[in-house]
This record gives structure tokens, C-alpha cells and sequence, in this order.
């Protein structure tokens, strides 16, 4: 396939983010055009081939497929909505980040204006763009994603489609962060109590990724026994009594030697409330169900 024989497509949005998405296009081979509110933010790309639109308008009617990449929905609309009539017939694959009630609201408008619309996340920085461990999710409509995921690839090997639903990409970005901040927190945690004897966190970070191995085992043990559905939650490795247990040396440890206990305290909370509910000789995933009802603690039957 030659140069002239890859379809075109548009991005909308040149901050760091926006201008590695239309590098990796123009990388592929796809005649891009891009748009800015700042002009200025497209002269490398200009330089390595890519096509200034003047207006929002021009750069709408420049391709099928327009990729957005902005700063917030607000954004989004205050671009797009002008050029609502031009966008029929086209498909908006729209990485900018959001909420999943914003997302769902956004497929209600692409439907009443007569275009496709994907709603997507980027679970990498700008400098990982296009590469093949990037993670890229896209929500909505598989015939439009399908039609285009040759080219949606070129961001990164791991571009999936999650489903119909275009509320899925922005729950599994918010999901996985949560993951990425628990885990950081955690080893920072253990950094600074490991700090307090003079063992220098490049010291503890080959045990802590051992470690997260090793939950990696727990985390699959414990998918499959929230997706059981019946509350069973069998104790394969520890119950929550002998967690709580181990629990309660972190924030004696914390505390006597000066180190913030504010996370393990939280964790405590939820620990003893899952034990209240009657989910004390129960595995840790128990704890799902105090976090699926939090405005009223769930007992057990």
C-alpha cells in the first residue's frame, strides 16, 4: 500500500498528547491534517507533512476520520458543535478524557446529528504513542472502529475495541488509574518506612515489582470469585481477620516511626467494616462488596 492509497484523517487538539496521535498517523503514512485553537503548536508537524486547516471547518471536512484530543468536553463541543452539519456521515474518534456519563451523552448527540462516534482512552504518555505495548481503548460502534482500526492501530499495539457501550473506555481509564495510583501509593509507603533504616528505595523496588507479581496471583483468584456472584468468597489464602491482623503491624510500624499513616489507616476502615458486615472468615475480595454499597454497609445474610 502505497502513501496515496491510506486514508486520510484529521486531528483536532495539538497539545503533547494530540501532536504524538498525528505523528504516529503521519508516521503511517496517512495524509493528516491537523487543527489547533493555537496555530503555532502545528509547525513540526507541518514540517514532517501535515495539513494546516485554516478553521474547524476545513479541518472536518478534510477526512472521515477525525481524531480529538482536548482538554476537556467543553472543549470538545466548542469546537464540534458549530460544525455539527459537516460531521454527517463521518466518524469521531474522540480521546479526550472524560466520564462515562459524558461519553454516553456524546453517542445521544452523534446519533441525533447522523454520525458515528467512538468514545476512547489513552493508557500511555505522548512519548509512548505508537508503540507496541501502548494500551488505546475505543467504546461504541464496531462497524465504524472496524472500518478505521487499521489506521487506529498506528497509535499503539495494544488498540482494542471494548464494545458498544461507549461508556466502557472512560470506566476502564478511570479503573486502571485507580489501580496505577493504589500501587504507587503503596510503594511509596513502603519507601518511606524502609527510609527510616537507611535502605534506599532503588534498594526495595526489585522485592516490591516481585511482589506485585505475586498479587497478580491473588488479583486472578479473586476476579473469579467476584464474577461467581454468590457473596462465597472462599478464604484460598488469607481471610480478612488474619489480613486485618497483618494490617495492623503496617500502621503500628507507620506510626511509631513518624511515617504518615494515613493510607493504612484507610485501609483499616475498610477492613474493619468488611469484617462488620460478617465477611471476617471471607477472602480480601470480600471487600468489593462494602465498596459496591458504600452510602449502607452490606451484612451478611
Amino acid at each position: 500500500m502505497t502513501d496515496k492509497d491510506r486514508s486520510p484523517v484529521t486531528v483536532i487538539g495539538l497539545g503533547l498528547m494530540g501532536q504524538a496521535l498525528a505523528a504516529a498517523f503521519l508516521k503511517g503514512g496517512h495524509p493528516t491534517t491537523v487543527w489547533n485553537r493555537s496555530a503555532g503548536k502545528a509547525d513540526d508537524l507541518v514540517r514532517r507533512g501535515a495539513v494546516l486547516a485554516a478553521t474547524p471547518a476545513d479541518a472536518v471536512t478534510a477526512a472521515e476520520l477525525i481524531v480529538v484530543c482536548v482538554s476537556d468536553d467543553d472543549a470538545l463541543h466548542a469546537v464540534l458543535d458549530p460544525e455539527t452539519d459537516r460531521l454527517a456521515g463521518r466518524v469521531v474518534a474522540n480521546l479526550t478524557s472524560g466520564s462515562s456519563d459524558q461519553a454516553r451523552a456524546n453517542a445521544a448527540w452523534s446519533r441525533d446529528a447522523g454520525f458515528d462516534y467512538l468514545d476512547g482512552a489513552i493508557m500511555t504518555v505522548p512519548a509512548g504513542v505508537g508503540a507496541p505495548d501502548a494500551v488505546i481503548f475505543h467504546a461504541g460502534s464496531e462497524p465504524a472502529y472496524r472500518r478505521h482500526a487499521e489506521t487506529l492501530s498506528l497509535l499503539g499495539g495494544g488498540t482494542t475495541h471494548l464494545g458498544e457501550d461507549h461508556g466502557l473506555a472512560p470506566l476502564y481509564d478511570v479503573a486502571l488509574l485507580g489501580v496505577m495510583w493504589g500501587t504507587l501509593n503503596s510503594f511509596l509507603q513502603g519507601a518511606a518506612l524502609l527510609a527510616t533504616a537507611d535502605v534506599k528505595a532503588s534498594e526495595f523496588l526489585p522485592w516490591a515489582t516481585k511482589w506485585v507479581d505475586a498479587v497478580k496471583l491473588f488479583a486472578t483468584d479473586y476476579a473469579g470469585q467476584i464474577d461467581a456472584g454468590d457473596g462465597a468468597y472462599p478464604a484460598r489464602d488469607a481471610t480478612m481477620e488474619v489480613h486485618f491482623g497483618a494490617l495492623q503491624h503496617l500502621v503500628h510500624e507507620s506510626e511509631s516511626l513518624g511515617v504518615n499513616a494515613d493510607l493504612p489507616h484507610f485501609v483499616k476502615g475498610l477492613m474493619e467494616r468488611t469484617i462488620a458486615a460478617g465477611f471476617g472468615g471471607n477472602s480480601y475480595a470480600s471487600v468489593i462488596e462494602l465498596l459496591r454499597t458504600p452510602e449502607k454497609e452490606r451484612e451478611r445474610p
